[in-house]
């Protein structure tokens, strides 16, 4: 899939009839397997039962469905991506994430596969396509997050081979990785354009997963990848010497709009349950439903659903039709998880002593939100980056209007 064309997707009744499979395997299948197996999110899932469900759901024909259709794929637009995401997370079920491959899967290669050679597509892309391998991509260290420019993992020519070493933080679904798309810097005088994409197999000599830190959601995502003296093949260069910053910056653009219907899939999960509550629970001879205070909560919970999904379609349009989505993917990160926490907030606030029992599902729907506020770039880092298109116009338009009085 290529964000520089027209991208129309599956026609609308092939669409309808996907949503319904994913459905049916959502809550016939995976859900039942979690109740018997007592699965939750907070689970240390093996890679045995993970590819279990990705190799299911590939059968299906589900698992890479984002893909371009020469991959294997649907080629699905960005707009019916972010709808099937919305309904995968809005189940609730613990494993949503391996339905669409989200975890390592076709959703973390779906936007690079145009960088890859013929023998990276047959050895690494293709067989994750089919649910067979997992990778992951190794941006983030602990001197760079936010400022992707301090990236300290080198990459030295040797020979045939590059040795990188370095040490990768935070990093999702390494794990269960089979391999590694990993930032490192070949030329240290060229700035960003001395970032380049390796892919690197996890085992290989030298590459060590590390870390036994949980995030608040308790959810076995994130480890620490440290690279000693690690060998890489020169024919595992993703993208092109010097080009892995380009690479890395251009599919976070379109991770951080795809970040949203996660979001907005919790947070009307969070505003249902809470409905629900408010007109189950009595209070004072009646559900507590009938009270102004909480129908205030809950209509502003309803506008605020309403707002975050109309945002994520304008951005998911747009991307659709080939544009710079840069500045819109900002401003879809920033103000749909803001709002989709304060959601999961009112529903807290709704649920009283229930809402904040660990073991309530909207309890760990409100911690999995508040990490959304940092992930995929904090929403202050969004902010600069809108702040920077603002100054942009400001700066054309004031150029334009010098000129004009020249």
């Amino acid at each position: 899939m290529q964000l520089n064309q027209q991208n129309a997707g599956l026609p609308a009744e092939e669409f309808a009839a996907l949503r319904e499979k994913i459905h049916h395997f959502i809550y016939d299948e995976l859900i039942p397997l979690e109740q018997e197996q007592g699965l939750t999110h907070e689970t240390c899932f093996s890679r045995e039962l993970l590819e279990s469900i990705w190799r299911r759901s590939y059968e299906l024909g589900i698992y890479g469905c984002n893909l371009p259709k020469e991959y294997g794929g649907l080629g699905l637009s960005i707009s019916q991506l972010c709808i099937l995401k919305t309904d995968a997370t809005y189940s609730n079920a613990a494993l949503y994430g391996c339905v669409l491959g989200e975890n390592g899967g076709p959703m973390r290669i779906g936007y690079i596969l145009g960088q890859a050679t013929e023998g990276q597509l047959e050895e690494y892309f293709l067989p994750t396509a089919r649910g067979e391998r997992a990778g992951c991509f190794a941006l983030t260290e602990p001197q760079a997050g936010s400022d992707a420019t301090r990236i300290q993992t080198s990459a030295v020519k040797d020979g045939d081979d590059y040795v990188l070493n370095g040490h990768k933080r935070f990093i999702t679904a390494s794990r269960t990785a089979d391999y590694a798309i990993v930032m490192a810097v070949t030329d240290p005088e060229a700035g960003t354009d001395g970032v380049t994409a390796f892919l690197v197999d996890a085992a290989s000599e030298g590459y060590e997963i590390a870390g036994d830190y949980l995030p608040m959601s308790g959810q076995h995502i994130d480890n620490d990848i440290y690279l000693k003296d690690v060998r890489v093949p020169a024919r595992n260069i993703l993208g092109g010497l010097g080009n892995g910053f380009k690479l890395g910056m251009g599919r976070i653009n379109i991770n951080r709009l795809l970040q949203c219907p996660t979001m907005l899939g919790h947070a009307r999960f969070a505003f249902e349950r809470a409905v629900d509550y408010a007109n189950r629970r009595e209070q004072f001879g009646g559900p507590i439903a009938r009270f102004q205070a909480i129908q205030h909560m809950l209509a502003d919970m309803k506008t605020s659903l309403f707002a975050c999904q109309s945002i994520i379609e304008s951005a998911a349009a747009k991307a659709d039709r080939g544009e710079d989505i840069r500045n819109e993917a900002s401003m879809c990160k920033v103000f749909v998880g803001e709002n989709a926490f304060q959601i999961a907030d009112k529903s807290i606030q709704i649920h009283g002593s229930v809402g904040m029992t660990q073991g309530d599902p909207v309890e760990w729907v409100f911690r999995r939100l508040r990490m959304f506020r940092v992930l995929t770039g904090s929403s202050e880092v969004q902010r600069n980056t809108i702040a920077k298109g603002i100054n942009k116009i400001w700066k054309t338009e004031n150029a334009n209007n010098t000129a004009g009085e020249a």
